[in-house]
């Protein structure tokens, strides 16, 4: 059913009062502070310069489309299709303006008219907000973790593909790679590729961007960096060694032997707790140039026997038979 522009939207200013009446109840009640932090950010007319480059919008434009999808997102809920359960919300259409939310239908339709140029703006504009809050926070040192996460489609979808998922082996997904601020947990970027590649591709240039969108907005705070194996090569370390950052990085201890042989030939470890120790080293894979400082650890881990267990008793019952 079409509808004009005058029958879905609405203004909103104020913040609804409490009433303990029959009719128009809500079950998200908490929304009330979400509406006055739109207000606040000015998040509705940010999403508006980011879409106006565009010369056709559908009736509930695209800044209110990518607001019900945050809201989406913090009532809960993760697929499209579960919008149907608070579709006549009426405070969910209060703090979005309108007097009735878009469809399933609507919203992937009008989403899918979103070109590259506003998905760039609209990433530019995440991480403008999470650089802005680093610099209230006034940090002396900044932690930026890198890792990918498989998200799975459950159908086929476009730029999806069959890759690693432990969870369900051979279903379609994407394999973006995230960059994380451990002091605030929030995602400062994110690298969007298909479910069949590995954990580096294209990781070395995308390091090096969050870490010079970081160095520009906090000039003189020290990084770092934190990556598990996927990512260890020399290409990378290259890079963070020329970019003047600090790094942790897991190396793959099945990819070099010789790691294996300097664990087991050492006799002294330092100890840092009980049941946990440790040792340093200069070392180098033979086709690298330069030595770096390696840290091995060694845990006590409980090992499970997973050969079959007999019952004992502690107290045998004497048994008499009689004769």
């Amino acid at each position: 059913m079409k509808c004009s522009r005058a029958e879905v939207h609405c203004k909103t200013h104020r913040l609804p009062a409490l009433r303990f009446e029959d009719s128009q109840l809500t079950s998200f009640s908490g929304l009330v502070l979400i509406q006055e932090l739109f207000v606040r950010l000015g998040l509705k007319e940010r999403l508006r310069r980011c879409f106006s480059h565009l010369t056709v919008s559908p009736i509930f434009g695209y800044p209110t489309l990518v607001l019900c999808l945050v809201v989406h997102l913090l009532l809960g809920y993760r697929e499209l299709r579960d919008l149907r359960y608070y579709a006549g919300d009426p405070l969910v259409k209060r703090i979005l303006g309108l007097r009735r939310l878009p469809d399933v239908a609507t919203l992937s339709r009008a989403l899918a008219g979103a070109d590259h140029e506003s998905v760039t703006r609209l990433q530019g504009l995440l991480r403008d907000g999470v650089l802005a809050r680093l610099v209230t926070l006034k940090l002396s040192r900044v932690t930026l973790d890198f890792d990918g996460s498989v998200i799975g489609t459950g159908r086929w979808a476009e730029g999806t593909a069959v890759g690693f998922n432990r969870k369900k082996k051979g279903q379609r997904s994407y394999y973006p790679l995230f960059c994380t601020l451990a002091q605030t947990g929030q995602v400062l970027d994110v690298l969007h590729r298909s479910g069949n590649v590995h954990d580096s591709h294209g990781a070395r240039d995308f390091i090096r961007a969050c870490i010079n969108t970081v160095q520009a907005a906090l000039p003189g705070v020290f990084i770092e960096v934190r990556m598990d194996s996927a990512f260890f090569s020399d290409e990378i370390i290259a890079s963070l060694d020329a970019q003047g950052v600090e790094y942790t990085v897991s190396v793959p201890f099945e990819r070099f032997a010789e790691l294996k042989q300097r664990i087991e030939v050492r006799r002294w470890w330092w100890r840092i707790e009980p049941g946990c120790a440790y040792f340093e080293a200069q070392w180098k894979p033979k086709v690298w140039n330069v030595p770096h400082r390696f840290v091995f650890i060694r845990t006590r881990v409980k090992q499970q026997s997973k050969d079959p267990v007999q019952t004992r008793s502690l107290h045998p019952t004497p048994i008499r038979l009689r004769v």
